[in-house]
């Protein structure tokens, strides 16, 4: 079954359901773009590794005194030697080690101009990690791409989180692509839309003199959300994911959710 929602569905912002269906709409928005490129172009998946930290305790604030009232350890009484045949009596401490940092897998789509393999455009799906250690190394990418004379395509399917900053706030929305062309920095297009809306047919630039195709992100939504079959695993019964909707969706996302169990 489709989703119930006309565009974007809230419901797969969740944490336990966005990593799944990441990996889907990157895998369908590919199949749309390589079927609208020219015979000299081609469209690749690629992975973005983010190496988070480990959330370890927190550390304890050490307090220590004004003054320190002590005798050297000479003056004290010394403990028995050690010799060859004595076994110390020592306790261990046991403390997990951390063999690495934890790795987190993002696949982008790479287009590539034939035959001197030149990369034209990358388009990003943002993650859900948009405020942890993963966000400094997307952006750190980002600025190496922007540097570039590469066309960039940002899709923002997640509410939560910081938003990329651009010159200015971006127009009030739910759901937005940014998409920079490598001939026309600094500027960037910004397409926004609501959660009410059908999800909209984006230009992907690509190398002049060759123009832009045109994408339709409901025909790769559609793709994914059948195939990975979400119909069967969302809960439309519950409430969505947070942040919270403005007070004119809230309810309306409530009723096309109830509408679904109904059906």
């Amino acid at each position: 079954m489709p989703s119930p929602f006309p565009g974007m569905d809230p419901y797969l912002e969740s944490p336990a359901q966005w990593p799944d269906f990441h990996h889907e709409l990157i895998t369908s928005c590919r199949g749309v773009i390589a079927d609208r490129l020219p015979d000299n172009y081609v469209a690749r998946i690629n992975e973005l590794v983010l190496k988070i930290e480990p959330e370890l305790e927190p550390r304890r604030k050490v307090m220590g005194p004004d003054v320190l009232v002590g005798r050297r350890y000479s003056d004290l009484t010394r403990p028995a030697s050690v010799g060859p045949s004595t076994v110390a009596d020592l306790e261990p401490v046991t403390i997990a080690n951390i063999v690495h940092l934890d790795s987190h897998r993002e696949g982008f789509i790479e287009i590539y101009r034939m035959p001197g393999y030149e990369l034209v455009t990358v388009l990003e799906l943002l993650s859900t990690d948009k405020t942890g250690d993963g966000r400094g190394q997307y952006v750190a990418k980002r600025e190496t791409l922007l540097e570039q004379r590469v066309n960039m395509i940002e899709l923002d399917l997640i509410r939560a989180g910081t938003r990329l900053q651009l010159s200015r706030s971006l127009p009030p929305a739910d759901y937005y692509a940014l998409i920079s062309r490598g001939d026309r920095r600094p500027d960037c297009q910004v397409y926004h839309w609501t959660v009410r809306h059908p999800l909209p047919v984006l230009p992907v630039p690509l190398k002049s003199p060759d123009g832009d195709i045109q994408v339709g992100l409901a025909d790769a939504f559609s793709t994914a959300y059948q195939r990975g079959r979400y119909d069967k695993i969302i809960h439309y019964d519950e409430s969505p994911p947070p942040p919270s909707f403005a007070a004119e969706d809230a309810d309306w996302v409530v009723q096309v959710a109830q509408a679904a169990v109904r059906s």
